[in-house]
């Protein structure tokens, strides 16, 4: 039998792109279809810890690793939707424009044997105060479509960005830094 595969618990292409930059190919991919409703005053950092936690556990799989992320964008205490709607999109931009706001970007990797561990990454961002104009306009974009927060930061938002302090790839969906560290800590062979 050979070493431990890796399976990678999310339908996000970005993410499989991102691990591919660590020379990570997944051997399998599955979607973790959990409940992502936050409980009643959860603060944003234990959310984003236990959602990816949750997801590592629902795709399970004897014999390898399976590695789960989930990208919390969050205003003060409040977390904020992935965006589906324009309305929701317009609501986050309005909350973001001229302010900071945190991308906690957790990792779940749980082992062969099912321990799991998680590294979290928290990247504050700084959104240029937006007119009416340039949020109409990301709007009529469609990129915020299924976004944590309403945006994508590797699109056209970047443009509208002051200013980012901590892991870009946290942003997109995937802490590279504290995605290799976990994998490495766990005994996991990088290509």
């Amino acid at each position: 039998m050979g070493p431990p595969t890796l399976i990678l618990a999310s339908a996000s292409p970005r993410r499989r792109e991102l691990l591919a930059r660590l020379g990570v190919v997944p051997a399998d991919v599955l979607s973790a279809d959990i409940d992502e409703t936050p409980h009643k005053d959860e603060l944003p950092r234990p959310y984003a810890v236990r959602m990816a936690r949750e997801k590592a556990e629902a795709a399970a799989n004897a014999g390898s690793y399976v590695l789960a992320g989930d990208t919390v964008v969050a205003v003060g205490r409040r977390i904020l939707p992935k965006a589906e709607d324009e309305a929701t999109a317009r609501r986050c931009l309005e909350l973001m424009s001229g302010r900071r706001h945190h991308v906690l970007s957790t990792i779940a990797l749980r082992a062969p044997d099912g321990t799991i561990r998680e590294r979290l990454s928290d990247t504050m961002v700084q959104v240029k105060r937006l007119t009416g104009q340039e949020m109409d306009a990301y709007i009529a974009s469609g990129e915020w479509r299924g976004k944590a927060g309403g945006y994508a930061i590797q699109g056209a938002f970047e443009g509208l960005v002051k200013r980012l302090d901590g892991s870009h790839s946290g942003v997109m969906g995937l802490p590279l830094y504290e995605t290799r560290a976990l994998l490495v800590s766990a005994g996991f062979a990088l290509g």
